[in-house]
């Protein structure tokens, strides 16, 4: 059944070294980019301009009721690497171990693998959610307290503004993560997803992105972004909420119809 092969993949990830590191990594970040924000709003230069994996909010972001939430979609790019990385990397230990054989062997529908394997890395990237959303509530307003923002409208229509931050958040980085699971399966490999995915953000998207100004609305990255934060500029949130869809089912698809046709027993 699909609740056993659920089961068994969340059985198989509960690593407490990898799974540790994540969330580690996960709550690293969030402390990072809530000090860098927060010292960069009050220095007369005014925030840089928005650089690979980050994209920093202005003041009156910062200031209205989403503020306190702002630094996770600011860095939502850094926790989709994260969260692509381990992905990848939980994906293509079953290939490099040999495991895949046993585990075809014992479930011929490999579909129900793809399944429960997608579903038990989306609920332990809904619990890094809730680690980066934890750390920036409990960091967000002692390091705020100390700037010269007005942070009075924090507090307004909190659980809202919480409970919609973190779909936002969660939705990219399950985007993110089915881009590092295609990555895996395609190649079998932890270590090329990862470089192709973080290349992807830091260097392939931002030369596309300058060379040909219209592709800013189609790209993985730009189109993430604009799903952690609730819409931007750019793309409104029902158009990122949309394409971010689609990218996951592509990967999807495509992990689907690799791993049922590739020879496992070879």
């Amino acid at each position: 059944m699909m609740l056993h092969a659920l089961r068994s993949e969340l059985t198989r990830s509960r690593r407490p070294g990898v799974l540790g590191a994540w969330f580690g990594l996960t709550a690293l970040f969030a402390v990072m980019i809530v000090v860098v924000i927060f010292q960069l709003s009050t220095d007369p230069a005014g925030a840089p301009a928005a650089g690979p994996g980050v994209a920093f909010p202005s003041v009156e972001t910062l200031e209205s009721a989403r503020g306190i939430m702002a630094p996770l979609a600011a860095a939502s790019s850094m926790f989709g690497i994260v969260a692509l990385a381990f992905w990848a990397v939980l994906t293509a230990a079953d290939h490099s171990t040999g495991l895949v054989r046993l585990l075809v062997a014992a479930q011929p529908r490999r579909w129900k693998l793809v399944v429960g394997k997608v579903g038990a890395l989306a609920l332990w990237t809904a619990a890094a959610t809730t680690v980066a959303m934890l750390v920036d509530l409990l960091a967000a307003p002692v390091v705020g307290g100390t700037s010269d923002l007005d942070l009075t409208a924090w507090g307004t229509d909190t659980v809202a503004v919480v409970v919609g931050a973190w779909i936002d958040l969660f939705l990219a980085l399950l985007v993110w993560g089915m881009i590092g699971l295609v990555l895996a399966v395609v190649t079998r490999s932890a270590a090329v997803a990862v470089s192709v995915g973080a290349g992807w953000v830091l260097v392939v998207e931002s030369v596309l992105t300058a060379a040909f100004d219209g592709l800013r609305d189609w790209l993985p990255g730009s189109t993430i972004s604009a799903l952690a934060a609730g819409g931007n500029d750019v793309l409104s949130y029902g158009t990122a909420l949309a394409l971010g869809a689609a990218y996951v089912m592509v990967c999807l698809v495509i992990t689907l119809v690799v791993f049922a046709r590739r020879d496992i027993t070879d």
